[in-house]
């Protein structure tokens, strides 16, 4: 057990109070925050000396402290007296007074633990359990935290999702679209909730949520509804658009956004063709499969895929058919940089991102309503946003948007399609 001493007078090792780990930790946390404000209000004092008043008293001196306060840090709840300054000057009318950087007036947390009621709660702690989680991580005194804050805070995030359902979409420009419709259920309806996802990519490379709105099982009306409203807050066609098979969003694309080339997903492809053959088959099945998404070029994926129709076309003609539906869909990737490849063979952005959503709803057996199942799920978007990688070669992202043709991946230089163009 670790002794923690307070005092420079000597005390028998009797009656030193025994401390534990994290006393020691609140104890030094308390120590280096007070030391911080007394060097903060120093160099405030210093940097005003020179004013005075008319009888040459100076404007800005030490007034004692300010009354004790709890403060809830990474360590734990400490109790602070921040020195006091006494601000006698008047600049434009107005009295000024010394405001600490490091502890704000009313501040009772932390903004990092104000964080974490919201990170515990997106990944499953639910609002009952804070009551026992709080105190172990945080001290049986954690100022400011209780499970009716999450109350404050999911009405907080209805007016955040509110706020970006409506933004102006006129200087944003995506130029590749992932989209799809993830299913989770609603605790107190019958029919479980289809969020229409849409995530983008902005020239610069990085990935963006563009919209998350709620659907009927992924109908071209529900999807006409988003793009529609996507189109009318100024949002520009994308280049290319990727998705799974669902009609109903390929549909509403072509009608909004005809120009917008279309890229099925690989993965979801390849689960569909092998659910669609005997277990005994799927793992060789998978190989040739992956052979084809992996192909170097477009004539290498078609080599692949007419292998696969000769040797399970006869007996297994649904496998072979869910395969090749649309296949020339499935190959558009041949047509942007390789270097994109990987993030454009599937919709992989979102599935990996509301596999969080999926936690949740686990643990707390679906959401309450729609509006907070939409409103979860758009804090863990947003919360994961922050960690989505760029692109790679975000620098080639430009010239799709410019219209540069790519044939297996590589750039066509303008005097090779000129030459072509006039031996034609």
């Amino acid at each position: 057990m670790l002794e923690l001493i307070t005092a420079s007078t000597t005390v028998s090792p009797s009656e030193r109070p025994a401390a534990t780990l994290d006393d020691v930790a609140r104890e030094g946390a308390r120590r280096m925050i007070e030391s911080a404000l007394r060097v903060e209000v120093a160099e405030y004092l210093a940097r005003h000396h020179p004013e005075r008043d008319d009888q040459g008293h100076a404007l800005v001196v030490r007034n004692g402290q300010a009354r004790p306060r709890p403060i809830t840090v990474g360590a734990g709840t400490v109790t602070i007296a921040a020195p006091r300054v006494n601000d006698r000057r008047v600049v434009g009318g107005r009295r000024q007074r010394c405001t600490s950087a490091i502890l704000p007036p009313y501040l009772r947390r932390s903004p990092n633990v104000a964080s974490l009621l919201p990170l515990l709660y997106l990944r499953g702690l639910s609002t009952g359990d804070f009551r026992e989680a709080l105190p172990v991580l945080l001290g049986a005194k954690a100022a400011g935290l209780s499970p009716s804050a999450i109350t404050r805070l999911t009405q907080a995030w209805t007016a955040e999702h509110t706020a970006f359902r409506s933004r102006d979409l006129a200087d944003r420009d995506y130029i590749y679209l992932w989209a799809d419709g993830v299913h989770f259920t609603i605790r107190l309806e019958d029919e479980r909730l289809c969020a229409l996802v849409l995530v983008g990519v902005r020239p610069d490379g990085t990935k963006e949520l563009v919209a998350l709105e709620d659907g009927y099982r992924e109908s071209t009306e529900s999807w006409l509804t988003v793009l529609r409203d996507l189109k009318r807050r100024g949002m520009r066609a994308p280049v290319l658009a990727i998705g799974d098979g669902a009609l109903g969003f390929w549909a509403a694309v072509r009608e909004v956004w005809p120009e917008t080339a279309e890229q099925r997903c690989w993965v979801h492809r390849i689960a569909n063709v092998l659910d669609k053959l005997p277990k005994g088959l799927q793992p060789r099945a998978k190989r040739a499969l992956h052979a084809m998404m992996y192909a170097e070029s477009r004539a290498a994926c078609e080599r692949e895929i007419a292998r696969f129709v000769g040797e399970y076309g006869a007996k297994y003609p649904k496998a072979v058919a869910s395969l090749t539906t649309d296949q020339a869909r499935l190959l558009t990737v041949f047509d942007y940089p390789a270097e994109h490849w990987k993030h454009l063979r599937s919709t992989n952005p979102i599935e990996s991102t509301f596999a969080t959503v999926r936690l949740r709803q686990r643990v707390t057996k679906g959401a309450g309503s729609r509006t907070a199942g939409l409103t979860m799920a758009f804090k863990l978007l947003e919360a994961a946003a922050a960690h989505w990688r760029r692109l790679d070669a975000p620098e080639l992202v430009p010239l799709v948007r410019a219209g540069v043709r790519f044939v297996d991946g590589v750039r066509v230089e303008r005097e090779a399609q000129d030459r072509k163009r006039r031996a034609a």
